[in-house]
């Protein structure tokens, strides 16, 4: 069992508790949070407590995951764009429009389902029921890099290099606009008040997140950046794009109502991932190219005279 505690900050002081956790530990979905409170795996102080229990400043909450429960996702015999595997890891090229790990509305198809096919079971179990060997997650329709765990040694190592911000990450994106220098957005992200399948820049109920963005090209319209993370918050990328107005194209989510549907959502590919190696120490670093369907966008902009 893993034990997760949270010591109540002022700006969380007052929130209904599965709420509360929901923004605080963004990779449980909140249907999985309110099920532990149920099930009292769920704490204040030592005492259980139900969802819509609202702690205070100083309170410190502590929440029990159960060990993983036997996988229920089937094997699927799905080509996978690997490239780099070992007897621990492998780093597979996602592309656009694959769904990470089963969720409701995608019970299979899913790159879990395809990692399970071709590992045979020789996945970590420390991602839960529906994401053994998930280390972290991209969107659906974000393209590019993820490194996959095939033990739990391996898991935890890498989770603790994304966990201090070890883990080296580049995408490149095409926003809406001209950004003129490069820069960065430091803002923290949490649930939206009123949308729960969205992210929004918040201080209720959130964490810290920093995006470095670099202009590589600029058209009229639009902009193709680089963005190096610090932290790997939900959607982090296309929130904090479109807090200083820059959206990202296709981004039927944050970007504008007339969205852009040749895209099939966000123009966004995790094109650069590097980390230590936790069972060899060496230092690895991939590269991943743009994908078509970004190329073929690139192609359509006319750049700007200088």
């Amino acid at each position: 069992m893993k034990q997760i505690e949270i010591l109540v900050e002022p700006a969380q002081a007052g929130a209904r508790l599965d709420s509360l956790l929901a923004a605080q530990l963004t990779d449980i979905s909140r249907s999985m949070i309110q099920r532990l409170i149920e099930e009292e795996h769920v704490s204040c102080n030592g005492r259980t407590v139900s969802k819509s229990f609202r702690p205070k400043e100083g309170d410190k909450l502590q929440l029990t995951l159960p060990d993983p429960a036997p996988v229920q996702v089937l094997p699927q015999n799905i080509p996978l764009n690997i490239l780099y595997e070992d007897d621990h890891l492998l780093v597979v090229n996602k592309p656009k429009g694959m769904v990470v790990h089963p969720a409701p509305g995608n019970p299979d198809g899913t790159l879990v389902n395809a990692l399970l096919y071709h590992c045979r079971g020789s996945l970590s179990g420390i991602g839960g029921e529906l994401r053994p060997g998930i280390v972290h997650r991209i969107d659906k329709d974000t393209s590019g890099l993820l490194v996959v765990a095939k033990d739990d040694r391996t898991h935890a190592g890498l989770s603790e290099q994304m966990a201090v911000h070890g883990i080296h990450r580049l995408y490149q994106a095409v926003v809406y606009g001209s950004l003129k220098e490069d820069g960065f957005v430091e803002a923290p992200i949490g649930r939206h008040k009123t949308d729960r399948k969205k992210m929004a820049v918040t201080q209720q109920n959130s964490k810290y997140a920093y995006t470095g963005y670099r202009v590589l090209e600029k058209y009229i319209g639009f902009t193709h950046i680089e963005c190096k993370l610090k932290t790997g918050r939900t959607h982090q990328i296309r929130v904090h794009m479109a807090s200083i107005g820059h959206p990202l194209a296709g981004d039927e989510v944050y970007g504008p109502r007339a969205v852009i549907k040749k895209l099939g959502g966000q123009c966004l590919h995790a094109k650069t991932l590097g980390f230590v190696h936790p069972i060899s120490g060496k230092y690895m670093e991939f590269d991943s190219p743009l994908p078509d369907y970004f190329l073929k966008f690139l192609s359509s902009l006319k750049k700007e005279e200088p």
